[in-house]
């Protein structure tokens, strides 16, 4: 993702093509044009064809028996015989004419039409389409007719093995085109190679020099016996979930913040990441899996998975400010909401099916058959889905819903006590302007005593008539005439005077800390709700007797917005001839408190510093005269109406508090949700759907016709709209999308992750676009394969991942060596028929366990649970900032694998990112792979590497004894194999020369280690 001071530009440009989409489409096609390239028919001119004209000139339908789905008729021209198309001369074309109006009585689309205008970015593409001779190949006419044809839409039909089917299938397929191309083969992998291209590719961890050497003497008794039990074993291992997670969490935009401006943690994302690890470990049925993710609470009620599962649609980022800070009641929490929902449906169907459906939001699919009303369609089916904390677990379904039901009635009274309180502010300024500026500009003459009056700060509490106390011990029992009380103050966030005093409270003095003994009441004030003193002192006599322990006790706390705090900003307590502060320095003890220096702590409370009086105090007489009438006119201001009222709040919001605290606090993953706690102006649905338009041009300010409920129908049976119950639709929507996409009958969700399977197998997948099976994708190279594979997902009772990837590793092709051949390079220098492994990098988390295992470092069995912070957060009550350099590296806590890194989205880990971590902000489908000199900088100079180079070379002291036998055993740890003659020459030179953590950090920076043959 980009740094996060870009993110407001980000939020523009988005912004700027919903409000304005004309103007962005015109710049698109300006940038393109500009570049003076040739039109291409099927790429350029098609889509505007099918986008604008094939509704009244296509397959269906053909006005004036003319059409522009068949190149003989769209240049032939209809009814009237003359020639629409000219090649070369686009002024003397009348389907120019038509488009441009320059024809007024054959306007094209007509007004009455439903179809949208040609922009003159289109327009001028036709313009140029023509001028260049209107190419137009024969068999896009085919395509054009309908694009529903096409490979990965048609329907499953498992093919034949090819051969005599003994064997592996997946050698049978490959073999065969192997031969159609002229390639051999390479031979097999040796034994030490293909354990530890095994190890990395099912666990994402080096395997164990005993472990090796097992397998090799396994292999040179039975070498399909020793490959079949070595992959059963890796497959049952925690590990494989972990590293198959990886693949799943990439596609899945997964991250453990927000992301934009304000970038602050999801301390409840991590479940959601652990269920995606059981779920591979598991080997959970894969339609079970994916219903889970869409609709799971709908389907599965009452099942955590059900809820985990959801953590999916919410896993993207997401804008805090336009959600919770600008709302829907404005265009631009608006059009956040509209974005939010398209992240959600873009990350459903580009990771389940393939399918490009954001392409739809402005004008119909370019290439695929999805309309703008398709794409609508599914805005309708998120309608009500927001992003939140939700409980998963320890909660019952019925409770869950009773408790919501609460606490969206305690946020409805809150909402209702801020708009009241809101109001009567309005109304007090409007009567108070003139005192008010008489008030400013005293202070700005004589100084103000609003100057910052720190103090002591309770616990904040979620119920108003939780009690609370603070008190002093004067040392000794003393004489003290009197107590006085300074509320606190703060300029922070124009928090003002008479900060958290309470509303009631009462004073009281003591033998005893305990206040046991010879307590006496100084000042009862718990009987009535109290004005707030703001800057004015409250003195309360004591009287003669001399008193050791002073207590304030608040009975009723301050509110804030959504909680409860008691602040004080100082206590005195004035005796002796002299009227000293005997409370000066004095020991403070409290029920509970908040220590944050310099505003807040115990100490601030008898430290006799704030600040009294103005510069005379004639001034501040007048001062506190014209805040009188101030305080006057805004209790005349406060209705009795609006009184009764908020004290009707007041009494009835307690025992709301009351009754969410009797509810299991139960278990939260961020998930899709609809019932949730109020953030600001982001509000839950209750399940209630928001009406969804289309949008004109994408244009949110340009609403259409109210959609309803449905999807593309992208294969034969899957409905456009779905017939939903009146009571809870919004469960029932998602439930008939997620069953409709899980369903035997779609050929994209099981086509998609038997090509994802490939990929994560052999490296690269069959179709080369894991994301995109459209027109514009890759077609696969082995498109039998491809389809035999499928069907093989589909047909299994199970579903079963784990049986196909067993079926893949098993396989001669994945045994193969990755040696280069001159011949077979001539003819395939891809590899793209396979005839030889794919040598791969090892991945950035796979490069970091690496190097944690190897050193002896790695806590392999600490799995599952709250993620690890390789970072330190600065300033996290408004923009966090994520400092990589200030955590400590040799913290042990921090060396879990990979997959249980806190991930941050707007400040990526430098050192995973410097080796192709993939972007938490994207679907991933498939990791950058690249060599840069970064790289090798990072990998020898990271203070990670650094501090594992030393742990390594403490264990090859421990564990080997010659310098040539530390050489040979950190060979073995970090290659899986013996030293080569030359290694063993130039390592054994390196560390007697350097020392063992010197040849340590070479070890982890040698291509046998970055690498997996």
């Amino acid at each position: 993702m980009l740094p996060r001071m870009r993110a407001p530009a980000i939020w523009q440009s988005f912004r700027s093509v919903l409000l304005n989409p004309l103007h962005g489409l015109a710049w698109l096609h300006a940038s393109v044009f500009c570049a003076a390239a040739p039109v291409d028919f099927v790429r350029d001119v098609q889509p505007i064809f099918r986008e604008h004209c094939l509704a009244c000139h296509g397959p269906e339908k053909q006005k004036s028996e003319y059409r522009l789905d068949r190149r003989e008729v769209a240049m032939k021209g209809g009814e009237s015989g003359e020639a629409a198309i000219v090649p070369g001369k686009s002024s003397e074309s009348p389907l120019l004419h038509f488009v441009t109006g320059e024809d007024a009585d054959m306007l094209m689309p007509p007004k009455k039409s439903d179809q949208a205008r040609l922009s003159a970015a289109q327009i001028a593409t036709l313009r140029s389409w023509i001028d260049e001779g209107a190419g137009w190949p024969e068999s896009a006419s085919a395509k054009v007719q309908d694009p529903r044809d096409w490979w990965s839409l048609r329907p499953i039909v498992r093919p034949a093995v090819p051969g005599k089917g003994a064997g592996n299938p997946i050698d049978a397929f490959l073999e065969t085109k192997l031969a159609e191309k002229g390639l051999r083969p390479a031979a097999s992998a040796d034994a030490s190679t293909l354990v530890r291209r095994m190890y990395f590719d099912l666990t994402g961890l080096p395997p164990q020099p005993a472990e090796v050497a097992a397998f090799v003497a396994e292999s040179t008794r039975d070498p399909r016996l020793a490959l079949g039990t070595l992959t059963d074993r890796l497959l049952a291992s925690p590990a494989f979930g972990e590293k198959w997670a990886r693949h799943w969490l990439d596609l899945a935009r997964y991250g453990e913040t927000h992301g934009y401006d304000k970038d602050k943690p999801r301390l409840n994302a991590w479940p959601y990441r652990d269920y995606v690890i059981r779920g591979f470990n598991d080997d959970k049925p894969y339609d079970r899996f994916v219903q889970e993710q869409i609709a799971g609470d709908a389907l599965f009620p009452g099942t955590r998975d059900g809820v985990l599962g959801l953590g999916f649609l919410a896993a993207g980022p997401w804008d805090i400010i336009a959600h919770s800070e600008v709302g829907e009641a404005k265009v631009d929490g608006r059009i956040a909401k509209h974005l939010d929902r398209d992240e959600m449906i873009s990350a459903v169907f580009n990771v389940f099916t393939s399918t490009t459906v954001q392409c739809a939001q402005c004008h119909h699919h370019k290439f695929d058959p999805v309309k703008m009303e398709d794409y609508y369609r599914l805005h309708a089916v998120f309608a009500a889905v927001d992003r939140a904390d939700r409980v998963y677990a320890g909660l019952p379904p019925a409770q869950e819903r009773e408790r919501n039901a609460v606490l969206r009635r305690a946020n409805a009274l809150k909402d209702e006590r801020d708009q009241l309180d809101a109001s009567l502010k309005r109304a007090v300024a409007a009567r108070t302007s003139g005192l008010d500026r008489r008030i400013a500009d005293l202070k700005e003459k004589h100084g103000s005593p609003l100057r910052p009056q720190y103090g002591w700060h309770s616990a904040i509490s979620p119920a108003q008539d939780a009690v609370k106390w603070v008190q002093v011990d004067l040392g000794a029992a003393r004489s003290v005439d009197q107590v006085r009380l300074i509320a606190a103050f703060d300029t922070y966030n124009d928090i003002g005077a008479g900060f958290g005093f309470p509303l009631r409270y009462r004073v009281e003095a003591a033998e005893d800390a305990e206040f046991k003994t010879h307590v006496r009441l100084l000042r009862d004030a718990t009987g009535a709700d109290q004005p707030n003193p703001k800057q004015r002192e409250i003195a309360v006599d004591v009287g003669r007797e001399p008193v050791r322990f002073i207590r304030v006790t608040a009975t009723k706390l301050a509110p804030r917005k959504t909680d409860f705090i008691f602040a004080l900003g100082e206590l005195e307590a004035i005796g002796g001839e002299e009227q000293a502060n005997r409370a000066r320095g004095a020991a403070v003890t409290a029920l509970d408190s908040i220590e944050a220096a310099p505003r807040w702590g115990r100490a601030n409370l008898t430290d006799g510093v704030f600040h009294r009086e103005l510069g005379e105090p004639t001034a501040l007489a007048e001062l506190r005269q014209l805040e009188d009438e101030r305080a006057a006119i805004e209790a005349q201001m406060r209705t009795p109406e609006t009184t009764a009222r908020l004290k009707s709040i007041d009494e009835e919001l307690p025992k709301l508090t009351k009754q969410l605290a009797a509810f299991p606090e139960g278990q939260l993953v961020y998930a899709a949700a609809t019932d949730f706690s109020a953030r600001g102006r982001f509000i839950a649905t209750a399940g209630k759907p928001r009406e969804i338009h289309l949008l004109k041009r994408g244009d949110i300010r340009a609403p259409g016709d109210v959609m309803r409920p449905g999807m593309p129908a992208l294969w034969p049976g899957a409905a456009m709209e779905y017939p939903l119950p009146t009571a809870d639709p919004e469960r029932a929507a998602r439930a008939a999308l997620a069953r409709a996409i899980a369903s035997r009958d779609d050929p994209l969700l099981w086509r998609t992750m038997a090509n994802r399977l490939w990929q994560w197998t052999f490296g690269r997948p069959l179709a080369g676009t894991p994301n995109d099976f459209g027109h514009m994708g890759l077609q696969p190279t082995h498109p039998e394969l491809l389809d035999w594979l499928a069907a093989e997902l589909r047909d299994d009772p199970r579903h079963s991942l784990k049986s196909i990837i067993r079926l893949l590793v098993t396989s001669e092709a994945y045994r193969r060596s990755s040696a280069h051949d001159v011949a077979a390079v001539a003819l395939d220098a891809d590899n793209a028929f396979l005839w030889r492994a794919n040598r791969r990098r090892l991945t950035a988390e796979e490069y970091r366990d690496s190097v944690l295992a190897v050193s002896g470092a790695l806590r392999v069995e600490e799995r599952g649970g709250p993620s690890f912070q390789d970072f330190v957060i600065e300033k996290p009550q408004n923009s966090p900032h994520y400092e990589y350099q200030l955590h400590d590296p040799a913290d042990a806590a921090s060396h879990r694998r990979s997959i249980y890194r806190l991930v941050v989205r707007s400040q990526p880990q430098p050192f995973l990112t410097a080796l192709d971590c993939a972007d938490p902000s994207l679907s991933v489908p498939a990791r950058d792979e690249s060599t840069t000199a970064l790289q090798a900088l990072v990998q020898w100079n990271n203070r990670l590497v650094e501090v594992m180079s030393r742990r390594l070379a403490e264990r090859l002291d421990r564990e080997a004894q010659s310098p040539a036998d530390k050489v040979h055993l950190a060979c073995q740890l970090a290659l899986g194999r013996a030293p080569q003659a030359a290694e063993r020459a130039a390592l054994l030179d390196h560390l007697q020369t350097h020392g063992a953590a010197s040849l340590a950090r070479v070890i982890f920076n040698l291509n046998a280690f970055v690498y997996v043959d």
